[in-house]
């Protein structure tokens, strides 16, 4: 058995779920990572439209607390032993630093319009590759949270466009 997994009955080959926990600590890492700098955002973002990028900021990171949750769960129901600390996501994670120097809103929309896009390529991604892997629970995990994605990308994008 691998050093990273817990004994588990789960009839998915141990081969397979070893390759499938690693995708999602990408995913888990890319999300807790998200969250953080749609966390930034909320408290950093200024101007004469305040309050409506503060509260949509403040919306889409506390959206992120269940997927997260799911993914981390869905790493335990394979055997896996879950990494998604600040830390271990911080090693892991794909997304490029936030710019913490971004006050207005036009600057943090780029900032998180970029990231969540990032994010959701790459959960496409894994949605094929969870899918050629035989793993059709986790591909519909992250289709779900590849919509809710799209979502979010198209919330933010809305409040760019038009100017």
């Amino acid at each position: 058995m691998a050093k990273d997994l817990h004994r588990t009955l789960h009839d998915l080959p141990e081969g397979t779920r070893v390759k499938i926990i690693a995708i999602l600590h990408g995913r888990l890492a890319d999300f807790v990572d998200l969250q953080s700098q749609l966390r930034q955002a909320h408290w950093s973002v200024r101007g004469p439209q305040f309050i409506a990028y503060h509260e949509l900021f403040g919306e889409l990171y506390e959206g992120l607390g269940e997927p997260i949750d799911d993914l981390a769960e869905r790493i335990g129901q394979l055997g896996g032993k879950v990494r998604g600390t600040l830390r271990a996501s911080a090693a892991r994670t794909t997304l490029a630093e936030y710019p913490l120097e971004a006050v207005d809103g036009a600057a943090h929309l780029q900032a998180t319009a970029k990231a969540i896009a990032h994010v959701a390529k790459a959960v496409r991604a894994d949605i094929d590759a969870t899918s050629q892997l035989g793993d059709a629970i986790t591909a519909d995990l992250l289709t779900e949270l590849g919509g809710m994605l799209d979502k979010n990308l198209w919330l933010v994008e809305a409040h760019r466009q038009g100017r």
